[in-house]
């Protein structure tokens, strides 16, 4: 019976090559693990993120919505309230033509005194 020198070595290498295996396998389930629980945690933000975003879309849509009936709203008041202002107008021009041209006469001078005076300052500056 011939006893090999090199025996016990090869037990050593072969006892560490069987633990670094091994550790290969327990980092690899280990990081698979890890990643499973990753992707699993992303799947969930995901889908309690998707109702949020959808009520925030349509909370911005509504939102937007009535920001445009109110200037629908608001210009067809003042679409109506320059009808009534013109009408009025030309009723009162209708039934006192005269006391129209002096109130457009006047404010026509008044206008032209002040573009003056304004004009006079800017001058002076």
């Amino acid at each position: 019976m011939s006893v090999n020198p090199l025996s016990p070595a090869n037990n050593l290498a072969d006892q560490a090559a069987a633990s670094a295996d091994h550790a290969i396998r327990s980092t690899q389930k280990a990081a698979n693990g890890a990643l499973d629980s990753l992707s699993g945690t992303v799947h969930d933000l995901r889908e309690q993120a998707s109702p949020m975003l959808n009520r925030a879309t349509e909370q911005v849509s509504a939102l937007a919505q009535r920001g445009v009936n109110t200037v629908r709203d608001t210009s067809q008041q003042l679409r109506d309230k320059a009808l009534r202002a013109s009408d009025s107008t030309v009723s009162y021009i209708k039934e006192e033509p005269v006391k129209a041209m002096l109130i457009a006469a006047a404010t026509g001078a008044a206008l032209m005194a002040l573009v003056s005076l304004m004009g006079r300052a800017s001058q002076r500056s």
